[in-house]
């Protein structure tokens, strides 16, 4: 059989160590010796003795999901063998923490991670619970982070003299000692929606970066007929 759909540009090849790596731009493989962790359904194939099990974040995780519908449902992954991971074809990018980091993501975002990374739920200091409150997930530790984006991310510098604005549906995440608050702004385009004209950003404010997402709002599928 001959199509370019079996080149080497397609093919999965062995691994040659323990760890995440980019398969392609829309999914990433992970050569699990040990214990891995991903969102629970990301999972699109695997080869080898793996053995997955459902992870509880505890009482306090479950309470801020049931309440924001936000959050990160997680599967560990353990054993020898090799798993690949992917989230409606959004682009993945593998993120190296070292210690002394804290990655604040939303958890949306989050594709899979080393278990050596520590993970935690929190409230968005300065959000409160308006519109129903925001919680991100904050990894710090040791290790490899794969996450996944729709469209082409923008990373944008934050520093002292000029603190930036973020949509709140467009924000990904934002490195460690970034102040975070609320910002109400008049905004023409949710006067023309009918809303308000009041429109909410999250402000930025330190020294650091800030990683926003090409769409402010979760694209809607076409219905079918």
């Amino acid at each position: 059989m001959k199509s370019d759909l079996f080149s080497s540009d397609h093919m999965a090849q062995p691994a040659h160590a323990p760890g995440m790596t980019l398969q392609n731009a829309k999914s990433i493989k992970y050569a699990v010796n040990g214990e891995m962790h991903a969102r629970q359904g990301a999972m699109i194939a695997y080869r080898g003795e793996l053995q997955f099990e459902r992870k509880s974040q505890g009482v306090g995780g479950m309470l801020k999901r049931a309440v924001t519908g936000e959050g990160l449902p997680l599967m560990a992954v353990r054993g020898q063998g090799e798993a690949w991971f992917a989230h409606e074809a959004q682009n993945c990018f593998i993120v190296d923490v070292e210690p002394g980091d804290v990655l604040t993501v939303n958890g949306r975002n989050v594709l899979c991670f080393d278990a050596t990374l520590s993970y935690e739920i929190k409230t968005v200091k300065g959000a409160g619970m308006t519109g129903g409150g925001l919680f991100n997930s904050v990894f710090t530790g040791a290790g490899r982070l794969g996450l996944v984006c729709e469209g082409t991310p923008l990373v944008i510098p934050v520093s002292p003299q000029q603190p930036v604005y973020v949509d709140t549906d467009a924000v990904v995440g934002w490195t460690a000692h970034l102040a975070t608050s609320l910002h109400r702004s008049q905004s023409i385009g949710s006067m023309i929606r009918g809303g308000s004209g009041e429109a909410v950003q999250l402000k930025l404010e330190g020294e650091g970066y800030v990683i926003v997402r090409p769409s402010e709002a979760t694209p809607q599928k076409p219905q079918q007929h």
